[in-house]
C-alpha cells in the first residue's frame, strides 16, 4: 500500500531585524522610464531596486544609472545583445538556439566590462533574458546555468510559478514572478504567501510607468511599498538579499 506524500516542513529562515520575509523588485533592459520616472519614485518611497541592464538603452543614461548606484540601487547584468529564443522574430538575430555556451560566456563578461567601464561598478547577480537559461537545439542543447553561477553570485528568473525558499533555492536560478500590468490586488496574495512560509518573494518588470504593454504600475510601487512596511518586510536589492542567504546558509 502506498504511503500518501506530505510536504516536508521548512525550517524557519531568520531574515534581518525579524523581518518575516524579503521582497526584491527588479527591472529589466534599461527602459527609459525606469530611469525618468521609476528611479525618482523609487527614492521617493525609500526602496531599493534592482535593473538589468540592456546596454543600447543603459548608454542613454549613463549619469543618471551612476546616480542610481549612488542611492544604493542595484544594476546587474542582462548581456551584450538579449539573446533568447527564435521563436520570438525580434530575438532572430541573437537567438539562443544559434548560441554555444563558449559566445554566451563571452557575451556575458562583456557586458560585465561594459557596465564597470561605465559606471565604476561591476555587476554582481545576472537577469536571464526572458527567463531562458539555454543555448542550442535539440541533442545538443546545453544550459548556460552553470556558467551564471561560475561568474554571479545570482542569477534571477522570470514569470516562475512561485517565490523563494531561502533554506533551499539555488541562487543561480531564483525564481520571479512578472510584476507588469498588475495591480496591488494581484500582488498582495503572493507577498502574503510568501510572509506566511518566510520565503523571498522576486517581482521583476520592465517600463515604469506610461502605455507600453510591459509597464509595472507606479500605484502599485507605493502600494507594495506601504504594505511591506505594514507587515515588517525587508525590500531589498536581489544582490543584498543573496548575499544575506549565502551568509546564512555558509556556502
Amino acid at each position: 500500500m502506498a504511503l500518501a506524500a506530505t510536504a516536508p516542513k521548512n525550517k524557519a529562515f531568520a531574515w534581518p531585524k525579524e523581518c518575516a520575509a524579503a521582497v526584491s523588485l527588479s527591472f529589466d533592459d534599461a527602459r527609459l522610464t525606469q530611469v525618468d520616472t521609476g528611479l525618482p519614485l523609487l527614492d521617493r518611497l525609500g526602496v531599493k531596486a534592482s535593473f538589468y541592464v540592456s546596454l543600447y538603452a543603459f548608454n542613454q543614461r549613463v549619469e543618471q544609472w551612476k546616480k542610481a548606484v549612488a542611492n544604493g540601487h542595484e544594476v546587474g547584468n542582462h548581456t551584450v545583445h538579449h539573446p533568447c529564443s527564435g521563436n520570438f522574430c525580434w530575438a532572430r538575430e541573437h537567438a539562443l538556439e544559434d548560441y554555444t555556451l563558449k559566445q554566451m560566456e563571452e557575451e556575458i563578461l562583456e557586458a560585465n566590462r561594459q557596465i564597470e567601464v561605465a559606471i565604476g561598478v561591476r555587476p554582481v547577480t545576472f537577469a536571464y533574458p526572458c527567463g531562458q537559461t539555454f543555448v542550442g537545439r535539440g541533442e545538443k542543447t546545453q544550459s548556460y546555468v552553470p556558467i551564471v553561477a561560475r561568474h554571479f553570485l545570482a542569477g534571477r528568473g522570470f514569470i516562475t510559478e512561485s517565490h523563494g525558499d531561502p533554506t533551499f533555492c539555488d541562487l543561480a536560478q531564483i525564481p520571479a514572478r512578472g510584476l507588469d500590468t498588475l495591480t496591488f490586488d494581484q500582488v498582495q496574495p503572493w507577498i502574503d504567501d510568501a510572509a506566511k512560509q518566510g520565503h523571498w518573494l522576486n517581482l521583476a518588470g520592465h517600463e515604469i510607468g506610461g502605455g507600453h504593454p510591459q509597464t509595472t504600475r507606479p500605484e502599485t510601487l507605493e502600494a507594495i511599498a506601504a504594505y511591506c512596511r505594514q507587515k515588517n518586510l525587508w525590500v531589498d536589492t536581489v544582490a543584498a538579499v543573496s548575499a544575506y542567504v549565502k551568509k546564512v546558509r555558509g556556502f
